[in-house]
């Protein structure tokens, strides 16, 4: 070995202890605050930016690097002040980084989400400039077909494997006179000797480049997706949001249907700031992560299941599906109707959830689709009532949703159908003709409240009721007839028992308002169905 491959051996060396020794201060980092505050007191910033700077001759430690600082600039002021112009200079040189390889596309990723947790210290004539750049990047990240990267790349390894066993085959005829013979080796008749069968992978270097581009995409979209959210909610971000969130590519031509007709602009962030919304519209965001939220690709689904290395990539293609699915639900509770491209818009972003939901029989299986595409239509069910927009799901749909949700596991699906149900019902209730209907919700929300072992859900169940029955004839007949009276009055002092016995030790402080809201709203509601039952029954 020559002098300078023994130099460039032990500098790879050194890289590689490197990224391990980041990768572990980031995974400490973002489970310990204690951590963080010694990362900020120790001067750690300074060293991992060198690495970083580096990211042209070692794009692997940069990606990790970049991993740490989005973990430890998150919700961290005292940090921020140490972020120096040359410290900010790096970081935009890596995020404006020509190359589009894969890993580069995730590593501009991260460094944009770092940027944008640095927002309160980039003066305000550069914030246009700063929040155009992220967009642009996330625009690009998302813009990508990650089910086609992934049928190119799962390809591409076929054919290089594929390449290199014909390779293998022709050095071994060319052998196959020096062959050695085998002490252990069957004996043939006739003196005759066979080689032990060698399969041509045990021959080959150990190499994942394909699984490893398609990993860095898909995460990069991943990302994209929660730092969008992250806009959208950076006044309350919540950690629990992103937890480990199944599936066929349905949708498409719907997709592009609906989006041709608005010029690619269903939603607009009006919102937002004005800066972040007319980079949203500039690069069309929302339209992008409406793409998203149809069902990963089927081919490149059936190509990673049938192997094992490309297996966990399914999980991830999912998983981008969820994240979309939030940051619509995000969009749609912030944004104005009139900017969400109308009535007519939100009914055809109803049908495409719907088509999403249905399409799948056994949808109550994938808790993580059913809990984030729950989420959406809630939000979206609840801006078209408050603009009395007609709703798209029928009694049947709705009743075969909660059913199955109400049956989960999750917290936040069974709080999701709830309220769905109370916000349809509340629409039901003002219309004709709706009294069996309005009857079977009724029912279905007055076991919820009672039984489920929740506080929570049961909460919201009877902030539904109060919404259903609280107005309208076909509502009063209805409360008469499944006597909501009579097991409101029965459950009120069990409610309030068990508030009191278990409140303090399962629910947040948080929670626990809620709850006692709703159990002022309940002493409430059973004085008004009383005036009901009895004006109804005199």
């Amino acid at each position: 070995m020559s002098p300078q491959e023994k130099k460039d051996q032990n500098r790879n060396s050194i890289e590689n202890i490197a990224n391990e020794a980041m990768n572990v201060l980031w995974n400490i980092c973002e489970c310990s605050s204690r951590a963080v505050s010694i990362f900020n007191k120790e001067g750690c910033l300074e060293i991992v930016l060198k690495y970083l700077s580096r990211f042209s001759t070692n794009v692997d430690l940069a990606i990790s690097v970049a991993y740490c600082l989005q973990t430890v600039t998150e919700d961290n002021p005292e940090l921020l002040n140490s972020f120096t112009a040359p410290a900010l200079h790096v970081l935009e040189s890596a995020m404006l980084s020509p190359v589009s390889s894969m890993d580069y596309i995730l590593l501009k990723t991260l460094v944009a989400g770092t940027v944008w947790n640095l927002k309160d210290i980039i003066p305000s004539k550069s914030q246009a400039e700063i929040i155009n750049a992220i967009l642009k990047i996330l625009s690009e990240v998302l813009e990508v077909d990650a089910g086609e990267i992934v049928i190119q790349m799962k390809e591409a390894e076929t054919q290089r494997l594929k390449a290199a066993a014909e390779t293998e085959e022709i050095r071994e005829n060319a052998n196959g006179d020096n062959l050695i013979e085998d002490d252990e080796m069957e004996e043939i008749p006739h003196k005759r000797k066979v080689r032990r069968k060698t399969f041509i992978s045990d021959l080959l270097p150990p190499t994942d480049k394909e699984l490893r581009e398609a990993i860095a995409l898909l995460t990069a979209q991943q990302t994209a997706l929660e730092i969008i959210v992250n806009m959208c909610c950076s006044e309350d971000p919540s950690d629990d949001e992103w937890e480990e969130l199944s599936s066929s590519d349905e949708s498409d031509a719907f997709m592009e249907n609906s989006f041709s007709e608005c010029g690619g602009q269903l939603l607009s962030p009006l919102c937002l700031s004005h800066e972040v919304h007319t980079a949203f519209t500039n690069y069309l965001i929302p339209k992008k992560i409406f793409e998203k939220t149809a069902f990963p690709n089927s081919i490149a689904v059936d190509l990673c299941s049938r192997s094992p290395t490309w297996k966990s990539l399914v999980r991830k293609m999912n998983t981008i599906q969820c994240r979309a699915l939030v940051c619509l639900q995000s969009l749609v509770s912030l944004l104005d109707v009139d900017h969400l491209g109308g009535a007519a818009a939100l009914q055809t972003l109803a049908q495409h959830l719907s088509q999403l939901l249905f399409s799948q029989p056994d949808f109550a299986k994938h808790v993580d689709f059913l809990e984030a595409i729950s989420s959406a239509l809630r939000a979206l069910l609840q801006t078209m009532a408050s603009k009395n927009i007609s709703q798209c799901m029928t009694p049947d749909q709705l009743m075969t949703l909660c059913t199955a949700g109400i049956h989960s596991t999750n917290t936040g699906v069974r709080v999701n159908v709830v309220s769905i149900l109370g916000i349809t019902g509340s629409v039901l209730a003002k219309e004709d003709g709706t009294l069996e209907t309005l009857k079977t919700i009724g029912c279905f929300l007055l076991e919820v409240a009672t039984k489920d072992p929740s506080l929570v859900v049961a909460g919201e169940a009877l902030d539904a009721l109060f919404d259903v029955f609280a107005d309208g004839k076909e509502a009063e007949r209805a409360s008469i007839q499944i006597k909501l009276l009579s097991a409101l009055k029965e459950f009120q002092p069990v409610f309030k028992t068990k508030i009191r016995k278990e409140g303090r030790g399962k629910y947040s402080p948080d929670q626990l308002c809620v709850l006692d809201n709703v159990k002022m709203n309940l002493r409430r509601f059973v004085a008004y169905q009383e005036t009901v039952e009895k004006r109804l029954t005199t």
